[in-house]
């Protein structure tokens, strides 16, 4: 439920969207309503659907911090809202919650976050010759 909280968010902010009372001033207020509650719908069903993804990093960095906790496992969490509960719950079961302060310096600022992810990426592919 926590993990999820955003899609949480994001589906009652689209829900609320569309029970406004647009059709009252003209039936045409409906089509920007849908054109705007749409993307929210869509956000919320993407994390939903991300649940099991969840539970895999879950797990895996359970294993990586199991004997001693390293920081360098939680850098790509630290950048995303999502990965960030992530972080959360992962140092909660290891009973160190405090060490979140320390993480905290791995996130980006969002401007900096904004460049990055807008910039064209190159993507290689590797074929296996042994296969």
């Amino acid at each position: 439920m926590y993990l999820n909280a955003y899609a949480f968010l994001l589906l009652l902010v689209g829900i609320g969207i569309m029970l406004l009372p647009g059709y009252r001033i003209s039936w045409w207020l409906l089509v920007p309503q849908a054109i705007v509650a749409l993307p929210c719908f869509k956000g919320a069903s993407t994390i939903f659907a991300s649940w099991k993804d969840k539970k895999r990093k879950y797990d895996l960095l359970m294993q990586r911090n199991a004997e001693q906790f390293r920081p360098d496992t939680f850098t790509e969490f630290m950048h995303a809202p999502c990965g960030r509960l992530l972080t959360k719950i992962v140092l909660e079961d290891m009973h160190c919650p405090e060490r979140y302060r320390e993480l905290k310096h791995l996130r980006q600022p969002f401007i900096k976050q904004l460049r990055k992810n807008c910039q064209p990426r190159k993507h290689t592919v590797y074929v296996n010759p042994n296969i």
